[in-house]
């Protein structure tokens, strides 16, 4: 009998809740495993924003280690989290179906919307968005795991918080205040959960091959291939969606000035058969009208 697998994630909420639904998935299919919760730098600094931290995949990163040095045998992610270029001998070994991918305001009433106010949110692609729409309103930096922001709202004089509805629908704490942004173009691979293993652990892989949404990963892979065209980290303000709908692939994809003074967006169609192609042909086309220029003015002001 091969021994349990040693599922490594974050000790958060939420994480433990995308790892114990893959152990669940696992169990019901007879494959022994077991949790193994870390904490990642990005759970242990929460005083600063993300974009000053300077580190690709804070919240992947100790997770990789744990998995490189043979600690864990899988490492379940938010797909958004996870680098466009996965560690040197970290695989993936399935994307699985994909919750909601929108973004949600959670909100004390909608009365300030248009006069002035104050939004929460830790992502530069959420307040580029938000001041585009609503330039008088302030944007303050929210960190922390989904109960933590949730309580910092509470306890503040904001108006609203911005959060992933995946992440409030899956541990059950979607307030009833709360508005779907539909208008928001969210992160690339938003509401997707990825399964990584040791490049090759052949056992591994084999074993959560079961997991893996077709649909989905074709999706993600093409919002990935646009956000690494258009050389975004995690916390660029870039976002991309795409969708299958009668065969054909949807997909909207936006770079954002970081005060929302500027977004180029593009909206297309494909027959989904190269979703990797078809993303990078769409950053293309966003680099081509502006995008390049706006993209150097990003990192510049970032690395200041």
């Amino acid at each position: 009998m091969s021994k349990p697998l040693r599922i490594g994630t974050r000790d958060s909420e939420l994480a433990l809740w995308q790892a114990q639904t893959v152990m669940g998935l696992l169990k019901a299919e007879g494959v022994q495993a077991e949790l193994s919760p870390v904490k990642s730098t990005g759970d242990l600094i929460l005083d600063k924003p993300l974009y000053e931290l300077g580190i690709t995949g804070i919240f992947t990163k100790t997770l990789d280690v744990a998995l490189l040095r043979g600690d864990i045998d899988l490492a379940v992610h938010s797909m958004k989290d996870v680098p466009t270029a996965l560690p040197k001998g970290i695989v993936p070994v399935a994307v699985l179906k994909r919750a909601n991918p929108k973004d949600i305001l959670v909100h004390k009433g909608l009365d300030f919307l248009n006069e002035e106010g104050i939004i929460a949110t830790g992502s530069l692609r959420r307040k580029a968005q938000w001041l585009r729409r609503y330039p008088l309103h302030e944007v303050v930096d929210l960190r922390g795991n989904v109960n933590t922001r949730l309580r910092k709202l509470d306890e503040s004089e904001w108006n609203a918080a911005i959060f992933a509805a995946a992440g409030l629908e899956r541990i059950g704490l979607l307030p009833e205040q709360h508005t779907v942004l539909d208008w928001m173009v969210p992160a690339p691979a938003q509401g997707a959960m990825l399964v990584v293993a040791r490049e090759g652990d052949q056992e591994a892989a084999a074993q959560t091959a079961f997991l893996h949404h077709a649909q989905t990963d074709s999706c993600v892979r093409a919002e990935r291939a646009f956000l690494r065209e258009l050389e975004g980290g995690c916390t660029a303000p870039i976002g991309a969606l795409a969708r299958m709908e009668k065969g054909k692939m949807s997909f909207t994809g936006g770079l954002f000035a970081l005060d929302g003074s500027q977004e180029i967006r593009v909206e297309r169609t494909s027959d989904g058969k190269d979703p990797e192609g078809f993303g990078r042909n769409c950053a293309r086309e966003v680099l081509e009208r502006g995008g390049d220029a706006l993209m150097q003015t990003i990192r510049k002001t970032l690395s200041r």
